[in-house]
């Protein structure tokens, strides 16, 4: 058994402490982990109690590396785990993170998607297809993608999209002002037909 002698602010002052036992520093924790446990000086530690603590520190830290990475915007579930293993932590403690942020409804799939779409109808509107593809990406499940997806229209999404970036485009002929929105059009996904249509539609808008 060693005792605790000490527990003294680390360089992250009041987020972390160094924990010294015998008179010599050992370990470092984060302070609301040592909080947590009840960890004082004088408390007398065996090889398991460091063992947990030092588990429930790495515990911890996975955590927060998890919520700081949410704080961004919404990620879907596959996206915090490989966050979180590219960091260094292993699988074991990563599933039991995203358990406990699944049951806290921060890290849902359905919800993700859900923003993911609206996200880039609002800002960037593009094809069924695209979208799909996006959220697959992502890591999102087939079914939970097919019931996001379902009411898009690619020829409302594809007329929203070429509106605004018409407005860019200079007043040129018609066949430079096709090609070039076509262009734009067919990168964001959208099929033959439906560029077809909506190119003339707007060139008709524009009164060229």
């Amino acid at each position: 058994m060693k005792k605790v002698t000490a527990i003294r602010d680390g360089k992250r002052r009041g987020k972390r402490v160094n924990v010294f036992l015998d008179g010599r520093f050992a370990f470092s924790l984060e302070a609301e982990v040592a909080v947590r446990e009840g960890l004082g000086v004088g408390r007398e530690l065996s090889e398991g109690d460091i063992e947990a603590l030092t588990g429930a520190d790495l515990s911890q830290r996975c955590l927060e590396a998890a919520i700081h990475y949410l704080d961004y915007r919404p990620r879907s579930e596959a996206e915090l785990r490989q966050r979180l293993h590219r960091r260094g932590f292993d699988g074991d403690r990563v599933e039991a993170v995203l358990a406990r942020l699944k049951e806290q409804g921060l890290v849902n799939d359905l919800a993700f998607a859900q923003f993911w779409k609206e996200n880039r109808q609002s800002f960037s509107p593009r094809s069924q297809w695209l979208t799909k593809a996006e959220l697959r990406q992502k890591g999102v499940a087939d079914d939970i993608i097919g019931q996001v997806v379902a009411d898009l229209d690619d020829e409302d999404s594809a007329y929203r999209a070429a509106s605004a970036k018409a407005r860019s485009l200079s007043a040129a002929d018609y066949q430079s002002f096709r090609r070039r929105l076509g262009d734009y059009l067919k990168r964001r996904g959208f099929n033959y037909g439906v560029i077809t249509s909506t190119v003339k539609r707007v060139w008709q808008e524009r009164g060229e």
